[in-house]
């Protein structure tokens, strides 16, 4: 009998719900997907994700949860998962938008995106995601507002030197 050495759940996550795909590897490294589902991206639908993932999986190997960076999306859902000790791994999209080309999927949908991710997480030994620290999070907003700002100061700088150097510039300031 196959022993199961490795559970992984592939989580597609969008702005409002979150596609999932339980995969497993076998001591003989066979992968296989065997359960799909769609939970809403809330803490009510996490706590219902938690139940399903449960029912469906062996206690004998852990559950390794994979979803790819979607802005800020899957941060909440990461973090639900962080302070229940879940293993959590965050992978970058580009990553799995180019492991997907190597698959033979002809349409993408939101189930195979979660296959693919689920495949990606049991194929692959990926480093696991933590938290940020509370600092790093603000200086993170930080830095993006601040970007922001410098952007928006460029783009008036820009439309008024445009402006004061046209062949009749606008008196009226």
């Amino acid at each position: 009998m196959n022993k199961i050495i490795k559970q992984v759940l592939g989580v597609d996550v969008a702005q409002n719900e979150l596609v999932v795909t339980l995969g497993r590897m076998h001591n003989d490294w066979s992968p296989e997907l065997y359960a799909h589902q769609k939970f809403a991206n809330t803490q009510k639908g996490f706590s219902s994700l938690m139940a399903w993932v449960k029912k469906n999986t062996e206690a004998s190997a852990p559950v390794i949860f994979v979803m790819e960076a979607t802005g800020v999306y899957h941060e909440s859902f990461a973090y639900f998962l962080d302070e229940r000790s879940q293993q959590v791994c965050i992978v970058l999209p580009n990553k799995i938008s180019n492991y997907m080309r190597t698959l033979t999927i002809n349409t993408i949908t939101d189930k195979t995106a979660a296959n693919a991710i689920c495949q990606f997480g049991l194929e692959r030994k990926l480093d696991p995601w933590h938290k940020p620290d509370p600092n790093f999070k603000k200086m993170k907003q930080i830095t993006r507002e601040r970007d922001q700002i410098v952007t928006e100061r460029t783009l008036c700088k820009n439309q008024l030197h445009a402006e004061m150097t046209e062949a009749t510039p606008n008196k009226v300031q």
